[in-house]
């Protein structure tokens, strides 16, 4: 007598991407933020769960609507239509913790190496070839993926890696990404 195979169980690939919460609390904080800013469609401070999935399908991501409701649901504040930015911030939370543990404090001498690491692992992000450094067009590539309206003009995108290269080669590179990475303040967030 032949059994028919349990479904296949969800999976995340290979490995959950250590990237998903970084150590550096401002550059995590200012990450989600910008994360919160573009699912958040229509700009009203709240994530329904419709924006959500479409997030998600954009992303490539897709889940179904049953299952976004039972995991992103029970963060929905009553009589809220969708997430706050508190709210999303829990749940982001919630999946760090659920996925890699919770976050312990690190000795005072590896915090500055675990926050190098979280930067050239940002900066990678950006570095798509691999050459050591951000180029016009591959930051514009990557604003591109993220749907932002800056990446269809590539003069505004050549003033963007102007404004951060200090050695004026057209390009930046870690050292430059670092210096204005960690210049940044975190508003609101």
């Amino acid at each position: 007598m032949d059994t028919a195979p349990a479904p296949a169980k969800p999976s995340l690939s290979k490995k959950p991407s250590p990237s998903f919460r970084l150590r550096n609390g401002s550059l995590n904080a200012l990450r989600l933020r910008r994360v919160f800013d573009l699912f958040d469609r229509n700009g009203d401070g709240e994530i329904t769960l419709d924006e959500m999935a479409a997030a998600l399908d954009t992303l490539g991501l897709g889940a179904d609507r049953a299952s976004l409701e039972a995991t992103v649901g029970a963060y929905i504040p009553p009589g809220a239509a969708g997430l706050g930015f508190e709210d999303f911030e829990g749940l982001h939370r919630a999946l760090g913790d659920a996925l890699f543990g919770p976050i312990v404090e690190e000795e005072p001498g590896k915090k500055g190496e675990a926050e190098d690491e979280d930067m050239k692992e940002a900066f990678r992000v950006f570095d798509e070839n691999g050459d050591g450094f951000i180029s016009a067009a591959e930051l514009q590539a990557v604003l591109k993926k993220l749907g932002l309206a800056e990446a269809r003009n590539l003069a505004a995108v050549q003033e963007m890696i102007c404004n951060v290269d200090r050695d004026r080669d057209g390009q930046v590179d870690f050292g430059e990404f670092k210096c204005m990475m960690q210049g940044i303040t975190v508003w609101g967030a």
